[in-house]
């Protein structure tokens, strides 16, 4: 089936500018025109779009998108370059999770600390309870088991 530029921007949320950069900066190849010269994008160029905008959040810029769409249009000579390229970007995402994990434990902290000094009427006192101290403790000397120490609490 083809879609318009127009659909295409409703079903994936992409303005047509970005769609037309995409074209322009060689992500889009298989992109076909009518012969009145008015695009036309099959299933395929969907699913190329899901995954340059995956790419994308994973932390790939335009010319490294570009190099893996250039690699997979070279064919199985690329299979290990393409293989490098997703474990390096896994692994830069698995970090990056890690991260965000430990800015996440801060911040469910510190929605736990001030729920209690509401519940308490002072932050003083919900410093002093135990179970505070107890996560806050957890929270800066083994943030790996914070998550744990969350739940049981909860």
């Amino acid at each position: 089936m083809g879609y318009s530029i127009g659909e295409v921007t409703e079903k994936t949320g992409l303005s047509a500018h970005t769609l037309r950069y995409y074209e322009k900066e060689g992500l889009l190849p298989f992109v076909t025109k009518s012969s009145s010269g008015i695009r036309v994008y099959a299933d395929t160029d969907l699913q190329w779009l899901s995954m340059i905008e995956c790419l994308k959040k994973s932390g790939l810029q335009i010319k490294e998108i570009r190099q893996y769409i250039d690699w997979y249009r070279k064919g199985d000579s690329t299979l290990k370059q393409r293989l490098d390229l997703f474990v390096k970007r896994r692994k830069a995402v698995e970090e990056e999770m890690e991260r965000l994990n430990v800015v996440l434990n801060k911040v469910r902290f510190k929605e736990a600390l001030y729920a209690e000094a509401l519940k308490l009427g002072s932050l003083e006192a919900a410093h002093d309870k135990k179970e505070i101290q107890r996560l806050k403790k957890k929270l800066f000397d083994s943030p790996s088991d914070f998550d744990k120490v969350m739940q049981e609490s909860a």
